[in-house]
């Protein structure tokens, strides 16, 4: 899809709320076309727009429970052309499989601290509208430290173990070989490791970078589905 990135930012934390959009503003392709506090504001917003992205806080008015992942779910059944980020405090497992249940693609959960860090927000951005998935490191953790996780995780060594939890962050194999301190070509290799340990193969219809996290998930199977 061509065009700005239409973004509505649901927040009510107005000190995080002008931050997003400050950050979001230093994007030439990126368009804020409208800003909520509550659950029904945001709604009505999204119903007025139509968004190709959602930035929304996990926990808002009116019960500041888990508003952020029903709008999530709310997108997917009345507008699954638009993307969701949801930003937290938390690196919560359990919000980040109530997020991704049903679909991985046009997804993304960030920690709010990422967003003074405009570049990788940016990234972030045009990941989700684009389709793909985003999800912070410090949540990819959380979800490899689950229980179910561990006789899968067994399989992969130390160093497969890191390359697969940067994988699921959205970067590319030259980010990642940087970050670990590694060759591209060494990064490939692991990531092929990885994917014939894990039984993905190269046909497989599923983001295999981000289904090799969540296949660990094995009591929520229908995060795992594209």
């Amino acid at each position: 899809m061509s065009g700005p990135i239409s973004v509505v930012i649901a927040e009510d934390n107005l000190l995080v709320r002008d931050s997003v959009h400050r950050a979001l503003s230093t994007d030439p392709d990126v368009t804020v076309v409208g800003v909520a506090e509550d659950y029904d504001a945001t709604v009505e917003l999204i119903e007025q727009h139509r968004p190709r992205l959602l930035f929304t806080d996990v926990r808002m008015p009116p019960t500041s429970t888990d508003e952020g992942i029903r709008l999530a779910r709310l997108m997917r059944t009345a507008h699954p052309d638009t993307g969701v980020i949801v930003l937290s405090q938390y690196a919560d497992p359990s919000y980040a499989t109530g997020l991704l249940d049903g679909g991985t693609a046009g997804r993304g959960y960030l920690l709010k601290e990422r967003i003074s860090h405009f570049e990788q927000l940016s990234e972030a951005v045009h990941q989700v509208a684009g389709g793909g998935t985003v999800l912070d490191p410090l949540v990819v953790e959380a979800l490899l430290a689950q229980p179910n996780s561990v006789a899968t995780l067994s399989r992969l060594t130390p160093r497969e173990r890191e390359v697969l939890a940067e994988l699921a962050t959205g970067l590319s194999n030259r980010t990642v070989a940087k970050r670990l301190v590694l060759t591209q070509r060494a990064v490939e290799k692991h990531i092929n490791s990885i994917f014939a340990k894990l039984g993905l193969t190269v046909d497989d219809s599923v983001d295999r970078r981000v289904k090799a996290v969540l296949m660990f998930l094995d009591n929520h199977g229908s995060v795992a589905q594209k």
